[in-house]
């Protein structure tokens, strides 16, 4: 007889003494993937060891997903830099494996856009890459659309799937 043992999730807002903790999984999920800094994805931010700071302003969020109390994915949502107002960017989505399949960067997302139109955005945009086919599968179950260019100045040259999302 087996015993399903409960295991404790939760989701939270970055707090300043996580920036460590999430920045190295941000590189250990890209180093995964492939996704160098040379090619202008999450790794080559030079603010990825203070995301806090980054994200401690109106209309920016990021938050962390804690299982078992171990942070093992976040993301976070601001203004498009360089883009339209009202047009915000989720952004830095990743997970470890143990963090995945769990409906968790669903639920992520949806918090984020319900924070983006709490905070008066009218459309989400996102760019991730092919390589990323579950997450893209996701983004497009969640109601985004592909795009075909890039919106404001992100600096993600190599991400080329893009994608938009009226709120």
């Amino acid at each position: 007889m087996s015993v399903a043992t409960p295991v404790k999730l939760m989701m939270r807002p970055l707090r300043a003494d996580d920036n460590a903790v999430i920045a190295r999984v941000i590189r250990t999920v890209s180093a995964e993937f492939g996704l160098t800094a040379d090619k202008g994805y999450t790794v080559s931010d030079p603010n990825l060891d203070e995301l806090y700071a980054l994200y401690h302003h109106p209309g920016h969020a990021f938050w962390v997903v804690e299982l078992a109390g171990e942070i093992v994915g976040g993301g976070g949502l601001a203004p498009l830099s360089g883009g339209a107002p009202g047009i915000c960017e989720l952004q830095k989505m990743y997970f470890l494996p143990q963090g995945r399949g769990k409906g968790l960067a669903k639920q992520l997302a949806l918090t984020a856009l319900a924070f983006a139109r709490d905070a008066g955005f009218t459309h989400c945009y996102l760019e991730t890459t092919a390589s990323l086919p579950r997450a893209i599968r996701l983004y497009e179950r969640l109601g985004f659309r592909h795009i075909d260019r890039a919106l404001g100045n992100t600096g993600h040259v190599d991400c080329e799937v893009r994608m938009l999302k009226t709120l």
